[in-house]
């Protein structure tokens, strides 16, 4: 089973030290894509890359599946199938904690990866941040400058595999994984 991961989204994939001391890919979504591929009694094979070049990756049909914390998005529906959400989440706004109380008129700026979103707060250079609840929890809790401030209306509360498209039978495959591993 190839699946495409972007590493930089704790704690859904993320690299981490293993025994030996070598950095490896860590996090909830790397674990179900093993539990995945072991459903499928497939080897899983895990390739890290840009979050905007999975969905490349699927749209091309070069890899089977795509685990980056993906929110079902219409936007995204041309790239990629979704599958059943295994996770229900949400947004939070997050801040550093000397500027918690304070809400100015916003200039908008987007950034593509998560960690850049965190060194930008920490450094100044952005005020304020949305970001995924579960993910702004964890880097809180390693940035204790962080605070987050509150959680918001978010319409597509969840994650989903990010699956092939035009193949009903993986998505079915991924489907049923899916509803053995919340059982």
């Amino acid at each position: 089973l190839s699946v495409a991961t972007s590493p930089d989204f704790a704690p859904y994939e993320f690299y981490a030290l293993d025994e030996n001391g070598n950095a490896a890919l860590a996090g909830f979504d790397i674990a179900l894509a093993q539990y995945l591929a072991d459903f499928m009694g497939l080897e899983c094979q895990i390739t890290a890359m840009d979050f905007d070049g999975i969905a490349t990756e699927l749209s091309m049909k070069t890899t089977d599946i795509g685990l980056a914390g993906f929110s079902p998005d219409p936007e995204r529906e041309g790239a990629m199938a979704f599958s059943d959400l295994y996770y229900l989440g949400g947004q939070s706004f997050v801040t550093t904690k000397d500027k918690a109380d304070l809400f100015p008129n916003a200039n908008i700026m987007g950034l593509t990866k998560v960690t850049d979103i965190v060194a930008e707060l920490v450094s100044g250079g952005l005020d304020g941040a949305f970001i995924e609840t579960a993910v702004a929890e964890n880097y809180a809790v390693t940035n204790p400058d962080l605070e987050i401030v509150l959680e918001v209306p978010y319409d597509q509360a969840g994650s989903a595999v990010g699956v092939q498209l035009d193949n009903p039978v993986l998505l079915e495959l991924v489907n049923r994984g899916i509803a053995q591993c919340i059982e």
